[in-house]
């Protein structure tokens, strides 16, 4: 029976890919405790689809005609964004909220970034939806305009990058359908269940049942039972339904067809 212990260059080779084995995990890229900007892997680019009618059990929050189910985030004022055609632009009079508050849903929303380029990176095409007014997906032109991975369009924005790239050109429409679970908290305010959301961006699955590790725009992600929601000024109790929210990052991006369904 040959001796099974291993040697030195062994072991060396051992210890090696045990070291490099978790950098090259793609699950790596989730584990962002301190929000690093990821650069790579850049996920890889497909082309694909299809936008979606509402079906008959949907909550329409967009139909192109007016935008009754939202008001001004800060204040509740009315929404001052450009309605034209079928469609609402974000015009830098600030990010907006639904009036109705939500829980675990299914999203479908299709947006446009405008085909005049100007800018690079985040400044190029920059908005996003808060699901639960706390977690991002980032909504950004994508298409030939690198930045870092963790910040593209249909990230969970600076926690994980969408396992493939399928932004359309610049002035194209684009559609997000997003299954959302909200987070569950215990009476004592402790967080029991994290949220989780997958994400179809133009009919390709690029975020697979994937924790969100807490909200997207404080200085680390967290989860509390009382928190001040993205672009609110005070705090309130965030443990149940919240507000969905579209962000006005001062770049035009424009919206339409908007629904959703309680799940």
């Amino acid at each position: 029976m040959k001796n099974s212990t291993p040697n030195l260059n062994q072991l060396s080779l051992l210890l090696a890919v045990a070291f490099i084995a978790p950098i090259m995990a793609p699950v790596a890229l989730a584990q962002l405790p301190n929000y690093e900007q990821v650069f790579e892997p850049v996920p890889e680019l497909v082309r694909s689809v299809s936008n979606s009618a509402a079906p008959s059990d949907a909550i329409i929050l967009f139909d192109g005609s007016n935008m009754d189910a939202w008001e001004n985030s800060i204040d509740g004022s009315p929404v001052e964004w450009d309605i034209e055609g079928n469609a609402v632009t974000v015009n830098g009079t600030g990010t907006i909220k639904s009036k109705h508050t939500f829980g675990d849903i299914q999203l479908h929303l299709e947006w446009r970034v405008t085909d005049v380029i100007q800018g690079q990176s985040q400044s190029r095409g920059n908005s996003g939806i808060f699901l639960h007014s706390l977690f991002e997906i980032q909504i950004l032109d994508s298409w030939e305009n690198p930045t870092y991975v963790n910040g593209q369009a249909a990230s969970v924005y600076l926690q994980y990058p969408p396992l493939v790239n399928v932004a359309k050109k610049p002035g194209e429409w684009q559609s997000y359908d997003i299954f959302f679970t909200a987070p569950i908290y215990l009476d004592s305010g402790t967080l029991d269940t994290p949220a989780y959301v997958t994400i179809i961006h133009n009919g390709i699955l690029v975020q697979n049942h994937v924790k969100i590790l807490g909200s997207t725009f404080t200085p680390g992600p967290e989860y509390n039972p009382i928190c001040t929601p993205y672009s609110f000024k005070e705090k309130q109790a965030c443990d149940g339904n919240m507000p969905l929210l579209l962000q006005d990052h001062g770049q035009v991006v424009s919206y339409r067809n908007i629904w959703l369904r309680k799940i």
